[in-house]
This record gives structure tokens, C-alpha cells and sequence, in this order.
């Protein structure tokens, strides 16, 4: 077992040696045994859903510093979140616990500190690690916990421009001058691990206008037609039940995309947001490359959750059909063996992955309590023993947002909502990848349909009794 009560110094003597036995499990990252600890930058962008970055297919948005990362690290091309929705995905990246575990959402106490204990910034500050937040938190910890969990911490609300000097600035833009301050503070000898968390992509939901970009954006996109998706069809959400008929997720399409001309400004809006953290990205890379971090600094890019865009006659998140649980992956490790990059992996893997992978990577025994399971195996090209189903939920009590679950294989999707059981989804994911063809009602597939439903009772069922 790891001794994490080994003195800050002592830690950092040791790993500046190249001694993994004293304050590190040797060969228990994804680089090589003995070689210096990594430190890592977990950049976390909100809403942004997995095709909106150019190295997924998309051919209209502009994403080139992440595209770069993708091409000179890994892309997991089915990465999941347990719960759709920022503050319950946010403590379960922070614990690597499901929301039915670690209890936290919108409107419910602060995480208890059994579960920020285990969290990762805890472990790593523990092992010696400067660690660093900026952006926004979007969960609530006990009183003394932030200071456990971060060396420097600077949280932000969502108001997107300030003045400062006289300038005109974007936060996206004051989360990079942040970023880059923390680096360059940063001891040489001292490992750090930097958690950025953008406000970016997220709408103003008060404003009309919805999405503000940095100025530098603004040029992007003027003569580009977003195509329409073929599931934004009335006929999609003319088949939906009344209770998904009145959901936020209907509000806030009236918000965003009730006209063709909303439509084409509200994405393309969208879409200059993450343009302009991926402008970040490439400062951040520059300035790891001036201050001789580069070769040992591991970047890892997630999102909070999916989005919709229109699809189903739907905007926001919350559900469970893929837009809305389906997120970005990118890990790009320096240490990375040639032959491994660029690799896109179809594994499903899920946000709670996160803290096990970044303390594994470190050398930190995983917690046992902790739900999620490290990527390294798969970074190496080790995925004997995968797992082939994975589950998702959403638990908030809300009157316009329907609590729900799902089940989802390899080709299989089942979901099924609380206060609703008369409704049920099931979606052929080979045959039918946007999920617009619901299966449940068909004769041909009742079997199958009973099958799924019992497992996903019982793989609940499950988590509800060990967490």
C-alpha cells in the first residue's frame, strides 16, 4: 500500500532520483519504470458534446490544438458519462463514484468528505503534487475541503467578459492568463497537476442571445450552412410522450433553435465558444514547450456532458440517448510509444475513469472504494478484461427534467424513467445509431427487451447495495 503520509520533500527528493520505491509503486504509470513522475493538465469543457472538434468527423468546426492532441496522443471514441448533467458528472470525475454513490447534484448537500477524501486532487496533493483548480467548480464540498484538494484554487462564475487594464476580455481567455500563471509558478522539481475547467461551452441561459465568444472568434463560421439533423424532423418529437413533450429539454429548444435563422446563429455561437478554448489549449502547449514541461506533462481533455442540438426537437443535456451522454476523450502522454499515437479506441469508457487513471498514471494505489477504472491498460494496449456494458442515470428530482436510467451494450440501448414506467426505449445501435427508431413496442423484440430490463434493474440494484 502506498504510504500517502510521506513528507512533501521527502516525496519530491525521491522522485527527482528516479526512486519509484519510496514514494511511487515503480511501473505503475504508463511510462516506463524509473522514469520522472508525469504532471498532469485535466482540461474539462462544459457541454461540449463528442463530434464538436474536427478529429471526430466534424468538418466545420475549427478545433486544431485539439485535433493536435488527438493525433500525437489517443482518442476514445466512446466515452461516457455516468450523469448527464454538470454537477453530479463533475463530483463523480472528481471521486471516480457514481451520483447514486457520492449523492450530489443540483439542490443536495455538499459531497461528504468520505468521498472528497478519495477524490484525486486530494490523493495527488497528498503524494506530493502542487495541485491547482481554475474555472468553474460546479459542486459543493465541505467547510476546509478546497484547501485539501488544491494548493491554488481560483473559481469563476459564469460571466464571460470583464474589463481588465482596459481591455475587453473573455473568461475563456482569463482562464489561459490563470493557467499560465500556475504554470510558471510551478517548481521545476515539483510535480503539479493543473484541473482547468472551462465555462465554455455553456449558454447564458437568461440571455437570449445564449453564447458568447472571445472576440478573436468572431470571423469563424459566417459562411458556413450547419446542416439540419435529420432527427430534428417534427415527427421525432411529434412520437414522444407528453412528459418528455414538456421537459426543459423542449424549453430550451424554443431557446435556441424554434427558426432556421435561430438555429444557424445559436450552433455556429456554440461553436465559437469551443473554438476559443481550443485557441487556449495551444497557448497552454506553447508555454509547456517554453518552460520545459513538455516532455512529462500529460494533457487530458473530457467534457462534463453531451448536448443536444436540435436533434429529437431537443436542446441541453439530461437524457440518455448518446448526444447527451456520449463525450470528448483525449489523453496525450509525451511518454506515449510512437506505434500508440494517434489511435482512436472504441472501449467504452466512462468519466468516472478519470481519477483512477490520473493517480495510476502517478504511481498512487486506486482506491478501492472508487467505481471507475483506470485507462492506463488501455493506453498500453492491455484491454484483456474490458468491461461490455455501461450504465448511466440521472437523478435529479426536477419537475421538467425526468429522472432516468439506461443500460447500454456494445449494441444495445435500454432506458427506462422513473415516475414513467409505462415508457420504454430501446434502440438497435448497430443498425440504428442516431437512436431514432425506438424498438420497445415491437413484438419481434420482447425477449430481448425483458432481458435488458432485468439487468439494468439489477446492475442498479447492485451499485445501490456497495455504494
Amino acid at each position: 500500500m502506498t504510504d500517502l503520509s510521506i513528507p512533501r520533500r521527502q516525496f519530491l527528493r525521491a522522485s527527482a532520483l528516479g526512486l519509484g520505491g519510496l514514494a511511487l509503486k515503480a511501473g505503475c504509470g504508463s511510462g516506463p519504470p524509473g522514469k520522472k513522475i508525469p504532471n498532469y493538465i485535466f482540461l474539462l469543457i462544459d457541454d461540449q458534446r463528442w463530434d464538436a472538434l474536427g478529429c471526430a468527423g466534424n468538418l466545420i468546426i475549427q478545433t486544431p490544438h485539439m485535433d493536435r492532441l488527438a493525433e500525437e496522443g489517443m482518442r476514445f471514441s466512446r466515452a461516457f458519462v455516468t450523469t448527464p448533467i454538470c454537477a453530479a458528472s463533475r463530483a463523480s470525475i472528481f471521486t471516480g463514484l457514481y451520483e447514486r454513490t457520492h449523492g450530489y447534484t443540483f439542490t443536495k448537500p455538499p459531497i461528504r468528505r468520505e468521498f472528497t477524501d478519495i477524490s484525486y486532487p486530494v490523493l495527488l496533493r497528498r503524494a506530493g503534487y502542487r495541485t491547482g483548480f481554475i474555472g468553474k467548480f460546479g459542486v459543493k464540498v465541505e467547510d476546509g475541503v478546497m484547501e485539501e484538494m488544491f494548493d491554488s484554487s481560483q473559481v469563476s462564475d459564469q460571466k464571460y467578459f470583464h474589463e481588465i487594464d482596459g481591455q475587453r476580455r473573455h473568461l475563456t481567455d482569463i482562464h489561459g492568463d490563470r493557467a499560465v500563471e500556475f504554470l510558471r509558478g510551478c517548481n521545476p522539481d515539483e510535480p503539479f497537476c493543473l484541473s482547468l475547467s472551462f465555462w465554455a461551452a455553456h449558454a447564458v441561459d437568461e440571455d437570449p442571445l445564449q453564447y458568447f465568444w472571445p472576440e478573436a472568434c468572431d470571423d469563424l463560421y459566417v459562411y458556413d450552412d450547419i446542416p439540419v439533423p435529420d432527427t430534428a424532423d417534427p415527427a421525432f418529437f411529434d412520437a414522444l410522450p407528453d412528459f418528455l413533450k414538456a421537459s426543459m429539454n423542449r424549453i430550451r429548444w424554443h431557446w435556441r433553435f424554434d427558426t432556421p435563422e435561430k438555429f444557424q446563429s445559436m450552433v455556429k455561437g456554440y461553436y465559437r465558444m469551443v473554438s476559443g478554448i481550443d485557441r487556449v489549449i495551444g497557448r497552454l502547449r506553447e508555454e509547456l514547450s517554453r518552460l520545459n514541461r513538455d516532455r512529462d506533462t500529460i494533457i487530458i481533455l473530457m467534457s462534463d456532458n453531451g448536448y443536444f442540438l436540435g436533434e429529437r426537437g431537443f436542446a441541453g443535456k439530461w437524457l440518455m440517448h448518446d448526444l447527451s451522454i456520449l463525450v470528448p476523450l483525449i489523453i496525450y502522454d509525451p511518454r506515449m510509444p510512437s506505434e500508440r499515437r494517434g489511435s482512436v479506441l472504441d472501449h467504452m469508457v466512462l468519466n468516472i475513469d478519470i481519477a483512477p487513471t490520473l493517480l495510476a498514471m502517478a504511481g498512487i494505489d486506486v482506491p478501492k472504494a472508487m467505481q471507475g477504472r483506470s485507462l492506463a491498460p488501455l493506453i498500453m494496449g492491455q484491454a484483456d478484461g474490458w468491461r461490455q456494458e455501461v450504465i448511466c442515470e440521472h437523478l435529479w428530482d426536477h419537475p421538467e427534467i425526468p429522472q432516468t436510467e439506461c443500460l447500454r451494450t456494445d449494441r444495445w440501448k435500454y432506458i427506462r424513467y422513473w415516475k414513467h414506467p409505462e415508457y420504454e426505449e430501446l434502440y438497435d445501435l448497430h443498425n440504428d445509431p442516431h437512436e431514432a427508431e425506438n424498438l420497445a413496442g415491437n413484438p419481434a423484440h420482447a425477449d430481448l427487451l425483458m432481458d435488458l430490463r432485468r439487468r439494468c434493474a439489477r446492475r442498479f440494484e447492485m451499485l445501490r447495495q456497495t455504494g
